[in-house]
């Protein structure tokens, strides 16, 4: 049974996916947010459950992957379907394609699944990520989504569809992300996870759920900014 239990909270995982997608298609997109966010802490205490109780199989981390292009792929996508498709303004030259452009929120989790596959058979990505991991992605939408809902304006429409494919492209690309893990508590060695985390309180404090959308964008402009070099998880 102790083998059991982190596959037991990655099906939390799974599960709390499930219901975020239900509740994106009902519009309630403050549900979504939080069922997401519930879905990414089972996944940060799955693995380590596994850790814990030394029971790290091949069957977990092929669950690991298809919860979370559940949780953190078509979740955030039927979110971002559903803002495209009863929130948007859109400008008159393109209300005949109104009907078709919110499928484009499901290369979301088109290029999630690639992402978590290329993942799994990457020996590189053992300290550090290639490309922007699912769970930040997702973390990105929802909080985007949530803000974005409220505002009547066309040119979020433009911002949303340039957004889907460049952090689509950004999910599979090779660029060089740093770890959120913390070893220690000393500045030296986790200079970038300290700054990220103070930039993050300060969005949040002035921005609620907004600022985490502003906190992705953040952590990316740091990876990129500080060219890390080395490579690993999810």
């Amino acid at each position: 049974m102790k083998k059991q239990i982190p596959n037991i909270i990655t099906l939390m995982n799974l599960f709390s996916g499930c219901i975020a997608i239900v509740m994106a298609f009902q519009g309630n997109l403050a549900a979504v947010f939080i069922w997401v966010v519930v879905a990414a802490v089972f996944d940060f205490f799955d693995g380590l459950a596994a850790r814990a109780l030394g029971v790290s199989s091949k069957i977990g981390v092929e669950l690991d992957s298809l919860a979370d292009v559940v949780s953190f792929g078509v979740a955030p996508a039927a979110a971002v379907f559903v803002l495209l498709q009863n929130f948007m303004l859109f400008p008159p030259f393109l209300l005949p394609l109104k009907e078709f452009i919110p499928y484009t929120a499901f290369l979301i989790p088109v290029f999630s699944a690639y992402r978590l596959a290329k993942f799994n058979i990457d020996t590189r990505q053992t300290t550090s990520f290639l490309g922007l991991p699912t769970p930040a992605n997702a973390l990105f939408w929802i909080s985007y989504v949530y803000g974005v809902s409220q505002i009547q304006s066309e040119g979020f429409l433009y911002i949303t569809l340039v957004l889907i494919i460049g952090l689509s492209l950004l999910m599979v690309s090779e660029i060089p992300m740093f770890s959120l893990k913390i070893k220690n508590l000393k500045r030296k060695g986790n200079e970038k996870q300290f700054l990220l985390i103070a930039l993050m309180i300060a969005f949040v404090s002035v921005w609620q759920i907004n600022g985490i959308a502003g906190g992705v964008l953040a952590y990316i402009a740091i990876s990129v900014l500080t060219g890390e070099k080395k490579k690993s998880n999810r």
